[in-house]
């Protein structure tokens, strides 16, 4: 067996299973359902185990040869500070920062396949505190980072300190700095163009007018070559949906390991030969200051194992 890659398209998509047999015509029913519970399928780069996951136009499904290994669980979440206003923690890769509103009221069993970071972080917190009931612990969103992303993420734990958090992001006088490795040799630049949901083929980009849409600001740095491949910095000005990843494909370096976003609209996707063991950001850096002692705080998070393990093969055969 090889492994198999597909881009969902508006006919084909729905739930991940039925997706996925729509596009490999000879795959049957059970054949899909082993490869699921085998741990090698995926979504977007992102372990899917939920036959009840939904997929839409424009996400890329591959089924892997081998199996990925398990979804994260709570002792692969960091917590890097906790007050009574604020927590911050290391995200591993692949897991949810927050789950979807409409995922909510998912009986236990399906959460429980893939938890999120939030489920996780509360059920920390009630052992740390000794709670009682995680139902308890009131955990509210200031920014996010990807599903496939590592590293610094803060939640606020009261609305006051939620209210002072987001204006420091909305102000951009937070700090937000990012790790990752592209192919090519990007020159340091400030990436500035408007985001739409759907740049004309289901997936979230610029503008082709650079007016409608909603402004995103990425700031690049290279730090240094890597053979054929380059380590960037990249600062946040803005934080849109995507948009380290959306900036870069566009620019023509798409990150490593990312099967989503490729390239510019319309135009042929950047084959990645990079062999990455999934999205190769990382969320290095996070600065704001507390909302109630006004103490600046900067956490700093070092690029985990398996992204570090990513950097010394592409070294090794440089």
């Amino acid at each position: 067996m090889i492994p198999q890659a597909f881009i969902v398209t508006p006919e084909t998509a729905g739930a991940v299973l039925g997706a996925l047999r729509k596009l490999a015509v000879d795959l049957t029913w059970s054949a899909a359902r082993k490869h699921l519970t085998g741990r090698r399928i995926t979504v977007n780069g992102i372990l899917c185990v939920d036959e009840g996951r939904r997929v839409a136009a424009g996400d890329a499904i591959e089924v892997r040869t081998q199996p990925l290994p398990p979804p994260p669980r709570d002792d692969d979440v960091q917590i890097l500070h906790l007050d009574s206003q604020v927590v911050v923690v290391n995200k591993p890769a692949g897991m949810l920062s927050l789950r979807h509103p409409g995922d909510v009221k998912w009986r236990q069993e399906r959460r429980d396949l893939q938890p999120s970071l939030e489920e996780c972080l509360a059920r920390l917190i009630t052992r740390r505190e000794n709670r009682r009931d995680s139902s308890t612990v009131e955990l509210l969103a200031v920014h996010r980072i990807d599903r496939e992303t590592s590293g610094a993420l803060a939640f606020a734990r009261t609305e006051t300190a939620q209210i002072h958090l987001i204006e420091q992001f909305a102000t951009h006088t937070s700090f937000r700095r990012y790790l990752c490795l592209v192919p090519g040799q990007p020159e340091a630049q400030t990436i500035s163009t408007t985001f739409v949901r759907d740049r004309g083929d289901g997936v979230r980009g610029s503008s082709s007018d650079g007016i409608h849409g909603k402004r995103a600001v990425t700031h690049i740095k290279r730090l240094r070559m890597i053979g054929d491949y380059a380590e960037l910095e990249c600062q946040l000005e803005t934080g849109r949906t995507n948009q380290i990843r959306i900036h870069l494909a566009e620019l023509g370096h798409p990150i490593c390991g990312d099967v989503k976003y490729r390239g510019r609209f319309q135009e042929p996707p950047i084959i990645d030969n990079s062999r990455a063991p999934r999205l190769a950001l990382h969320a290095a850096d996070l600065g704001f200051v507390h909302p109630t002692t006004g103490q600046a705080l900067m956490f700093s998070v070092p690029l985990p194992g398996d992204l570090q393990r990513f950097i010394a093969r592409l070294e090794k055969i440089q």
